[in-house]
């Protein structure tokens, strides 16, 4: 511990929330974010680390209602496409619930910058860094919602170049989620997909290594 650290009940917080964080498929129909709370949820995500502190993120916020079911039809063709991928699977994946796009409280599309190769620092040699800072962003929104009591859930189930042409966003820009936002009946206590029998998940010690590839302690 060291004269930074935070207070044991503030660092209890910042655990809990990184524990309790959901994806999120079910909202409460007709609620809404306050203003003043999707402010603050902006804030936290544009706080995020950035490679060469170039922020690359852009965040596309959906009020109008046509646009929304039209990005709804995209991911729903891509779910149907995805299913035919899974082969065996296929019936099973389309008994999953994947998305909450027509119920959540707000929608935003979160967007790599257009523009990004003037960026060089850090990414000379690994140029999808700005993906991993725009995936910073979005962990960021992701636990200031579950600390505010909102549910969120990233799709990423459409595809790319159809939802860039609907949003008109610059050919060198990229979507990289729909991201659905709000009230929730209920936050569950292990991830959906686990609940729905899709996947389990593998224990940390699978994931840590010494020194070399696959060499566990």
């Amino acid at each position: 511990m060291t004269d930074y650290a935070f207070t044991a009940s503030e660092r209890r917080a910042v655990y809990r929330v990184i524990s309790e964080r959901r994806d999120m498929r079910r909202f409460l129909p007709g609620a809404v974010v306050p203003e003043d709370v999707l402010a603050r949820l902006l804030h936290a995500a544009h706080a995020a680390p950035s490679v060469g502190l170039m922020q690359p993120w852009r965040f596309i916020r959906i009020t109008d209602e046509a646009l929304r079911t039209s990005i709804h039809s995209l991911v729903d063709e891509e779910r149907a496409l995805t299913a035919q991928a899974l082969g065996e699977r296929a019936e099973e994946f389309l008994a999953l619930k994947v998305e909450g796009i027509l119920e959540c409280a707000e929608l935003m599309v979160v967007a790599l910058c257009d523009n990004r190769d003037v960026h060089v620092f850090g990414r000379r040699t690994l140029p999808q860094m700005d993906l991993a800072s725009v995936s910073c962003a979005i962990q960021n929104l992701w636990l200031a919602a579950r600390s505010e009591g909102l549910g969120m859930g990233w799709v990423s189930l459409f595809d790319p170049r159809r939802l860039a042409a609907l949003l008109q966003m610059p050919d060198d820009a990229e979507p990289v989620a729909v991201l659905c936002l709000g009230p929730v009946p209920e936050f569950p206590d292990r991830p959906a997909l686990e609940m729905d029998g899709w996947a389990v998940p593998r224990p940390l010690p699978e994931f840590v290594w010494d020194n070399r590839w696959a060499n566990r302690a």
